[in-house]
Parts: C-alpha cells; sequence; structure tokens
C-alpha cells in the first residue's frame, strides 16, 4: 500500500460462535493500531462458509463489540453479500490462465502426500495438467474446485510483529484452492478481495493466519494491487497455557457479562495483560486510547511476539 495514504484498518471475525476472549483482545489491538494513527476501522462479517455459521452469531459480535466499547466507521460489510466482486476477481485470474478445476479429494491429497519424495501438506499437483476429455469425464461424476497455479518463487514481507518472513508457495503449499468443489468462494480469495475494494492499508489479526499472508499476497500480485501491510499479534492463551478456541469454549465475553464482569474490566485486564498500562483498573476503550501512542504499542507487541518465538523455539 502507498505510505502516504490514509491508514483504513479493519476486524473481520466468521460468525461461527460466540467471540472468545482472544477474539476480543485482537479486535481491541486491531482498533488502537488504527485509532492510533487517526485511521479509519472497517467491521466486516465473514459468512462466507455458510455451514459453519451459527444462527444468531453475527448480531451477537455486534452486541460483543459494543459492550466492550469498541466502535468502528461507516457500515457493517457482509461477505455473504458480495459474490459479484468475488466472481470478478476469479475472472480476471481466469483470464490470466491461472486457474484449473481440481477433483482430488482431502483423502487423494493426503494419500499422495505420504508417498516418497512427497513434501507433507504440499498439494501434489494431481489435476494441474487433465486434458479436457478428461475435465469433462470427471465433472460427470463430482463437482470440482478451482485451483490458482502457483509460481516457483519464494513470497517475501515484513510483519509488524513478528519481521522479515519468507515462504516458498511452491515448495511449501502448492497450487491453492480459490474456490470450493461445494461452490463456495475459498477464504484465501474473499479476504483479498474484501481488502483490496475496501482500501485496507493493515491487516491486524492472529498469529494463526501467518500462514496465509504468502498466498495473500500472491493474489494481490495477480490482482495487480500491493498488499496491505500485516501484523500478525500474539494470541491469548487460557489459564492452562493453550491457545483460546472457539470449539474449545472458551471463555466468552457472554460469561464474562454472566460472571458480573462489564466490559471496561475486561478491556483493563487486557490492557495489563498486553503490558500496555502499568496496572490493571478498569477502563474504557477511549480512556486506554489516550493513555497510548501507536511506538509504544508496537513495541509492546514485537515484544511479546519475540517472546512467544522464544518459548516456540523459533
Amino acid at each position: 500500500m502507498d505510505s502516504e495514504q490514509a491508514e483504513v484498518g479493519r476486524y473481520a471475525p466468521s460468525p461461527t460462535g460466540d467471540l472468545h476472549l482472544g477474539n476480543l483482545r485482537t479486535a481491541v489491538i486491531a482498533w488502537l493500531h488504527t485509532r492510533l494513527q487517526n485511521g479509519t476501522f472497517l467491521l466486516r462479517i465473514e459468512d462466507l462458509d455458510t455451514p459453519r455459521c451459527v444462527p444468531g452469531s453475527a448480531e451477537q459480535i455486534l452486541r460483543d463489540l459494543e459492550w466492550l466499547g469498541l466502535d468502528w466507521d461507516g457500515e457493517v460489510v457482509y461477505q455473504s453479500k458480495r459474490q459479484s466482486l468475488y466472481q470478478v476477481a476469479m475472472a480476471e485470474l481466469q483470464d490470466q490462465q491461472l486457474l484449473y478445476p481440481c477433483f482430488c479429494s482431502r483423502k487423494d491429497i493426503r494419500e499422495a502426500s505420504s508417498a516418497p519424495h512427497s513434501a507433507p501438506g504440499v498439494y501434489p499437483g494431481t489435476c494441474t495438467s487433465l486434458t479436457p476429455r478428461e475435465i469433462d469425464e470427471k465433472s460427470a461424476l463430482k463437482p470440482a474446485a478451482t485451483r490458482i497455479r502457483v509460481a516457483d518463487e519464494v513470497v517475501q514481507f515484513d510483519d509488524g510483529c513478528l519481521g522479515a518472513q519468507y515462504q516458498s508457495l511452491a515448495s511449501e503449499v502448492g497450487d491453492f484452492v480459490i474456490k470450493r468443489a461445494d461452490g463456495l468462494f475459498a477464504y484465501q480469495l474473499a479476504v483479498v478481495v474484501d481488502d483490496l475494494e475496501q482500501g485496507i492499508s493493515s491487516v491486524v489479526r492472529g498469529a494463526d493466519l501467518i500462514d496465509s499472508a504468502a498466498r495473500q499476497i500472491y493474489l494481490f500480485e495477480k490482482l495487480g494491487a500491493d498488499a496491505p501491510h500485516y501484523w500478525h499479534v500474539p494470541l491469548m492463551l487460557d489459564e492452562e497455557g493453550n491457545r483460546m478456541a472457539k470449539r474449545d469454549g472458551s471463555e466468552s465475553a457472554r460469561a464474562w457479562r454472566a460472571a458480573g464482569k462489564n466490559g471496561e474490566q475486561l478491556v483493563g485486564k487486557m490492557a495489563f495483560d498486553l503490558t500496555l498500562v502499568d496496572r490493571e483498573e478498569a477502563m474504557s476503550m477511549s480512556e486506554l486510547l489516550s493513555l497510548l501512542d501507536f511506538e509504544s504499542m508496537t513495541k509492546c507487541l514485537r515484544r511479546m511476539s519475540k517472546a512467544d518465538q522464544s518459548r516456540a523455539g523459533v
């Protein structure tokens, strides 16, 4: 992104259940990151994967963020209403002859990856050179996903928290899916199209998504745009030291309220845990914002990220 343009950030949760405290902490960091630069902060609901969406979850997310004191600019954007944008981007990639149908199941890929000289988890290119006749024959039996061909080169970027990052898509990922066999557009394409269309300059999200960055940078390049600056922030752990997850029933905003605690208490706890303040005390988001500057916050995030990497032996 052009360094002279105004800062535009976003928070983009998936409505697959209640936000846990780790989700909320990432939202707080993303909000601070934008507001400390006097930028525009957008909210996007990533409800594209409809089988995983929980009825009422999107509305609950909005209530939880408002309860926390987090505001946003403009209307909330829903991925499920943006199908035409994804189709246009897919057509652009097709015009570059980058796409091909893939009929492989997860089992097929897993078995191919277990063969000698195959890299585990990397798509082996089984369908990359199918003839038109073979495609017709396979299409009569099962629907195809759509994959994008990747270049045999290293994607390099500087992460705001984790520093220099490198990934060879060809050897570490392989050609990846941009539209699923069930007809749904894949996360990797949708998030790039959304960030591009909304003019996002910085993406602040959990460190568990770092592996997606190279694929998204590649898609930005093929769509003729610069990628935003990525900040993959430290994950919040539970009392046992495990990463919080919705499926594990990690503590949610709903549970926090049920215990008689308010949003300002949670903001104060998160600020203290992030070492943004010296002591834990209840405060509003605006009060926290007034205590900070952008440089001091980024130093805290980088220090925490470095500590996480040291614990992980990176």
